[in-house]
């Protein structure tokens, strides 16, 4: 027995140092070591660049927006006409252009000096008492004729007009405001301050008075003025970052698409990097509204110190920001998307189950169908073979249907994926699997067209 262990023992050290030396003999960088290192390489690449490509998306859909809803006359006036209609904003463009006219000219001294000039004529003691009295209410009456007129002017369709005309003649006009262009409706100063121009529609105000018969109104000078919306000192820098972003508006959105496409392609696992794309991108978008939340605060903060009513301050900023706020949903929704298709077409349990449940579920209702002797025949064997290229055309329409039609909205891309979805079932419907028309053909007592095709081989 002892003699038993020794030779274990002996032949147990024996095979230690064969393995010692063939461990030894064996080159640093192993095939497994390598393949390791490969994958870990291309792990971090594909991290990369789905990290860059999601952070490029946030800017990507400030510059699509700078770069189209700005550069489309009509596109633009449609987004801003309607600021003409809004009662905060009337109320606002009211409330300055009385303002404007009090201070260019004195109804109450101009109202005196015409009853002075009445009585200069020649009146009666009554009559020049009477006269005196009426300076006040005259000049009142007169204050107020004007302010309903500028009231009812600015809520007028002539009002819209000049509104949309002013927008349409200046199609880029926030592009302009922050390149400090004098000639648009919004300027931007370079103190950082943001405001309305009121010279074309105090001049609008001018003839609509004059028209009115209040003749002292042709006296009312052409008036530089701007309503001071805001005041912060980032706007100079925003300036700046606005302008880069609409230089780049064009390729932003496709390089942003082509980075996350490119760490997926790189990715080891790909389905894993799909999804993982898709959830950064709707990550992207989360942080870029939660931007616009933020962004509200601090407008509404820097107007607390101006004349705008937080009401019409509020409606500028979301006519501002809004084209851009609906495109980001717009992307949330179809990264989201995405991502379930990913996960539901991957190589993953719970998909597996759900598809292999489908496939049955489709193939009873044919069987259905094929007892009361409906089939699709030679089209349904066709659309069988085919089934890769038809599922891939049906892709390839729905992204080009998500990446061209502009403007993109959740309804979009929520109508397209279930257009797409409903395309690939009613072709999985159609379809006529070689198993199951061999067995309809048994059923029936006919040749399969397996055992058909196979007989003309041999």
């Amino acid at each position: 027995m002892a003699s038993t262990t020794e030779e274990l023992q002996q032949r147990l050290q024996a095979l230690e140092a064969e393995n010692a030396t063939l461990r030894a003999a064996l080159p640093s960088d192993t095939p497994v070591e390598r393949r390791s290192r490969r994958t870990w390489g291309r792990t971090l690449l594909a991290t990369a660049l789905i990290t860059l490509g999601a952070l490029l998306a946030p800017v990507a859909v400030v510059a699509t927006w700078a770069n189209v809803q700005l550069t489309d006359t009509e596109r633009f006036v449609a987004s801003y006409a309607p600021l003409a209609d809004d009662p905060a904003i009337q109320s606002l463009i009211t409330t300055q252009v009385i303002a404007v006219i009090d201070e260019q000219v004195d109804i109450p001294t101009l109202t005196s000096d015409v009853i002075d000039g009445i009585i200069d004529l020649g009146t009666g003691d009554r009559a020049t008492r009477a006269l005196e009295l009426l300076k006040g209410p005259a000049a009142q009456g007169l204050q107020s004729l004007v302010a309903s007129v500028v009231a009812r002017f600015v809520e007028s369709e002539a009002f819209a007009n000049v509104w949309a005309s002013a927008l349409r003649v200046s199609h880029a006009q926030l592009t302009g405001a922050l390149q400090n262009d004098p000639t648009v409706a919004l300027d931007l100063g370079a103190e950082g301050t943001i405001g309305i121009q009121l010279a074309p529609i105090i001049d609008a105000v001018k003839d609509a008075l004059v028209d009115r018969g209040v003749g002292f109104a042709a006296a009312i000078p052409t008036v530089d003025r701007t309503i001071v919306v805001a005041t912060s000192d980032a706007l100079p820098t925003v300036q700046l970052a606005y302008g880069l972003a609409v230089s780049a508006g064009v390729w932003l959105p496709w390089i942003s698409l082509l980075l996350l496409a490119a760490g997926v392609i790189a990715a080891h696992r790909r389905w894993t990097a799909g999804i993982t794309a898709a959830l950064a991108l709707a990550g992207s978008m989360v942080i870029l509204l939660a931007g616009f939340a933020i962004g509200r605060l601090f407008f509404d903060a820097a107007m607390r110190s101006g004349p705008v009513s937080p009401d019409a301050g509020g409606v500028m900023f979301e006519t501002f920001t809004g084209a851009m706020r609906d495109t980001a949903i717009a992307v949330l929704v179809l990264s989201l998307v995405v991502a379930v298709v990913v996960w539901f077409c991957g190589p993953f349990a719970v998909p597996t189950r759900l598809r292999a449940a489908t496939n049955a579920g489709t193939a009873r209702l044919r069987a259905g169908w094929e007892r009361h002797g409906v089939t699709t025949g030679r089209v349904g064997r066709w659309l069988y073979a085919q089934r890769t290229l038809l599922r891939v055309v049906v892709a390839v329409i729905g992204a080009a249907v998500v990446l061209l039609v502009r403007p993109l909205t959740p309804s979009l891309v929520i109508w397209t994926l279930a257009l797409a979805t409903l395309g690939v079932l009613l072709f999985e419907l159609a379809e006529q699997p070689p198993a199951e028309v061999d067995a309809t053909a048994e059923e029936a007592g006919e040749v399969p067209v397996s055992a058909a095709a196979a007989g003309r081989e041999s």
